[in-house]
């Protein structure tokens, strides 16, 4: 009989946002008249802009044309939309190639398969809070190890991000082998100034650490000193890959569109004295195990690159900041820590007096209103929950009046 590969076994049964819900299933099922608000998952609720439709239709005609139909497509992306990427990062000063941007389905998906790359044996430090796929990714590896208790494994670095480090990740004493950074941040809402990723920067280049960069909600950076890439800080492509992602800055999370960066200047070791180029293989990776972004959704991707689709996805996305906005204020309002929200889409909110499982019940019990428990971010996200901008303003306007009787 064909035995199961044991690191799967290692997971935990199963992912926080299936547990939530199903309690949220089985509360509308006993409640059938009371109406459920979620702020917790992260999906968007606005569709998409009229520059993004009218590409898909046009591509759709396309592939109705012999003459212009497309089948097997590159499978590290168009041309067309690898350079409209490559023209926005130069804006922001930076300086990329074409074959350094590999178009795929998702930052998930992308984020979850780029370890594929490394030796089972590396190192690998996450923050904590953590978005659930760095771990697990690692964990169905083989590279996390043995499980602990609250979900953590023996081989992972943790690097806590808390208030009283106002959630800035802290060097390890040891350097690992591979680092996650987020910014701005899931779940926190916080983000790294030029300050703190400079360091980090010049911490990866000093000790030969690999720093896998997830960037999908720069869209949302309102502050001046918060860099919108990694690549803005000197000598960051010899020590970052970059990933980003098309589902909150043009409402993607149905048509699946991500875009990751490998600079041609970032080399690991090849464990035998050597050293070889990630670019290549994440290219050798690609070939073999993906077909390519869809060419209609490449094309509503490259529309959102134009000047007009531009605009009509950051107004989008500046209405949701709006609602963080307000969700800020009426939490502030009730007396509670509030953290994030003004340049992501996501506010994190300490508990008063409760973990935060139980703060998720008190607020779905009495007010119908859906949040994410910190603890299921990892064991330093406990004591808060997470809450998203990504509600429609009706819903947001509703869950703001619910929260002024919480």
């Amino acid at each position: 009989m064909v035995q199961v590969n044991q690191h799967y076994l290692s997971l935990q049964k199963s992912y926080l946002f299936t547990d939530i819900a199903h309690k949220v299933a089985a509360y509308r099922k006993a409640h059938p008249d009371q109406r459920v608000i979620s702020l917790g998952i992260g999906d968007v609720t606005r569709p998409l802009v009229p520059a993004v439709i009218e590409a898909l239709h046009a591509a759709v005609d396309e592939m109705g044309r012999a003459e212009s139909f497309h089948g097997y497509g590159p499978e590290q992306g168009y041309a067309f939309l690898r350079e409209a990427i490559v023209r926005d990062y130069a804006n922001l000063g930076v300086s990329l190639g074409p074959d350094e941007v590999f178009i795929g389905d998702g930052a998930k998906s992308d984020i979850g398969n780029f370890q594929e790359l490394f030796d089972d044996k590396a190192v690998v430090a996450i923050t904590d809070p953590v978005y659930p796929v760095y771990v697990d990714s690692n964990a169905m590896a083989g590279r996390a190890g043995q499980p602990l208790d609250h979900g953590r494994f023996d081989r992972l670095v943790y690097l806590p991000c808390v208030r009283e480090n106002n959630f800035v990740p802290e060097f390890p004493k040891t350097a690992p082998d591979i680092v996650y950074l987020c910014s701005p941040n899931n779940p926190t809402g916080t983000a790294l100034d030029c300050d703190a990723l400079t360091a980090w920067v010049e911490y990866a280049r000093t000790n030969g650490v690999l720093i896998l960069y997830d960037a999908a909600y720069e869209s949302f950076i309102t502050e001046k000193d918060i860099p919108h890439s990694i690549y803005e800080i000197e000598g960051a492509q010899e020590v970052a890959v970059e990933f980003r992602s098309y589902s909150k800055l043009a409402g993607f999370t149905g048509l699946r569109c991500s875009a990751t960066m490998v600079p041609h200047a970032l080399a690991v070791s090849d464990g035998r004295g050597g050293s070889v180029a990630l670019n290549g293989l994440w290219n050798r990776r690609q070939c073999t195990k993906y077909n390519g972004c869809p060419y209609i959704v490449q094309r509503a991707a490259q529309a959102v690159h134009t000047r007009v689709g531009r605009n009509q996805v950051l107004k989008q996305v500046a209405g949701y900041l709006d609602n963080a906005r307000a969700l800020r204020e009426a939490l502030t309002a009730q007396g509670l820590e509030v953290y994030g929200g003004v340049n992501a889409p996501y506010i994190w909110v300490r508990t008063p007096g409760m973990d935060s499982w139980a703060f998720f019940d008190e607020l779905l019990n009495r007010v119908q209103l859906v949040c994410t428990p910190g603890a299921g971010f990892g064991l330093s996200g406990e004591g808060y929950v997470r809450l998203t901008a990504f509600g429609t303003p009706e819903d947001t306007a509703e869950a703001i009046e619910r929260l002024k009787t919480f």
